[in-house]
């Protein structure tokens, strides 16, 4: 079955060194939608050079390079501005090292379609064997996530794939110097739900893979923890000072 084609909504991916799985990836999401965009984050690994010679033989791939690496956020951010610039309403995002499954890109963009005012989350489903760490470290902050937007639906925080509207996303990020690295995906969710935008949980598996299958991971436990902790530190003090809006919206349906 060919590949659908939007003029409306498109497929981003952020990149930063993600080792051989990036091509792969790039094919498959290639395979489910037109177009394809691809933000390299500063990668030093070659990866840019390859992924440029991908697009000129495919007309529905575009990579974007930025001189240097500024996180997940800016990254996304920067592919954001781009692409409403070209017209573009949604994005669905997604991780470039193979985690997440290409195959539901066409259900995640029709429900986007079908509900555009929505963004459309991931909910992950883990194989026995993703690691431990990661799976219950998660926990704590979609309990903070949930708290602070008063339970609006939030089914993951940190799961990257998911489908965004581009223009209150945008709204919301230039008005804070803040979620350009790993806090972008929880903190995009708590700001969009007190925005109004509201989530949409799909299931979709998750694959860590090993270092001997071509798996790459940037995650630092106690680096990016402590950039968790200290966002949802600042999203909390936010939370209390929307508290009466909040409730007003919760409770007035």
């Amino acid at each position: 079955m060919p590949a659908s084609t939007s003029s409306s909504h498109l497929v981003l991916i952020p990149s930063y060194n993600p080792g051989p799985k990036v091509y792969d990836t790039v094919r498959a999401a290639l395979a489910q939608w037109n177009p394809v965009w691809v933000v390299v984050d500063g990668s030093t690994d070659g990866s840019a050079e390859k992924l440029q010679a991908m697009a000129a033989a495919e007309p529905s791939l575009r990579v974007i390079v930025l001189p240097e690496n500024q996180g997940k956020g800016a990254a996304v951010l920067a592919g954001a501005t781009l692409a409403a610039e070209a017209g573009f309403t949604h994005m669905l995002t997604m991780d470039s090292d193979g985690q997440h499954p290409t195959d539901l890109i066409p259900t995640f963009m029709a429900a986007s379609l079908a509900d555009p005012g929505c963004m459309v989350l991931g909910k992950p489903v883990f194989a026995a064997d993703a690691p431990r760490l990661r799976v219950n470290g998660r926990k704590v902050s979609n309990g903070w996530a949930n708290l602070e937007t008063l339970w609006m639906g939030i089914g993951d925080s940190l799961y990257g794939f998911r489908v965004y509207p581009i223009v209150p996303l945008c709204r919301m990020m230039r008005g804070q110097k803040w979620m350009r690295r790993f806090d972008f995906d929880p903190e995009a969710v708590v700001r969009l739900c007190w925005l109004g935008v509201r989530p949409r949980n799909i299931d979709a598996p998750v694959r860590y893979f090993r270092a001997d299958e071509g798996g790459v991971s940037h995650f630092n436990y106690l680096r990016d923890n402590t950039l968790l902790t200290w966002m949802h530190t600042r999203l909390f003090i936010g939370f209390v000072l929307r508290l009466p809006l909040l409730l007003w919206r919760r409770f007035s349906g």
